[in-house]
């Protein structure tokens, strides 16, 4: 199976998830999975790839500051090209109405694999996310982040990727 078709179907499954959590009338949801899938490197037409990832976010982390609504997340992508970026890190909620802003801040370690050299093991990412309420517990987003290894290594090329996100609360 290509990876066109495994998005395809990733995307037909999340959405029946949706589907059937909206007829279940689900309360109490307290974990958030974001599934993304996209262009890694866009701007490097010599290494831009595909990419797919998962981000998890346990909601009973959240905390309200002077910053906004602050909670931990987790995750990780792989690329069309088999590099890998495993992170973790903080992000920030702001709503207005049905369109949810989510800036993210998260260090985590990469490994090329056959994609692009990003210089160092330690990567750090900064994303935005724009995305709209589906429903009570669905959201459908695009974000856009830039993976760079602030200068820890003899080379920073850095990378920029977008994402187009489907995002469910359990």
């Amino acid at each position: 199976m290509n990876l066109k078709n495994f998005l395809v179907y990733l995307f037909l499954f999340f959405f029946s998830l949706a589907v059937s959590a909206e007829e279940l009338k689900v309360k109490n949801q307290n974990t958030e999975f974001n599934v993304y899938t996209g262009m890694f490197d866009f701007s490097d037409d010599g290494k831009k790839s595909s990419l797919i990832g998962f981000q998890h976010q346990n909601e009973d982390l959240n905390r309200d500051t002077f910053l906004g609504n602050l909670s931990p997340i987790t995750g990780a992508l792989i690329t069309g090209d088999n590099a890998t970026y495993i992170y973790t890190g903080v992000q920030a909620q702001y709503k207005i109405g049905a369109i949810n802003f989510t800036p993210s801040f998260t260090p985590g370690l990469y490994h090329e694999g056959d994609g692009k050299d990003l210089g160092h093991l330690i990567e750090f990412k900064s994303e935005l996310q724009f995305s709209l309420d589906l429903s009570n517990d669905s959201e459908l987003g695009f974000s856009y982040n830039h993976i760079s290894n602030a200068s820890l290594g003899d080379k920073n090329p850095g990378a920029n990727s977008y994402m187009f996100n489907f995002l469910k609360n359990f």
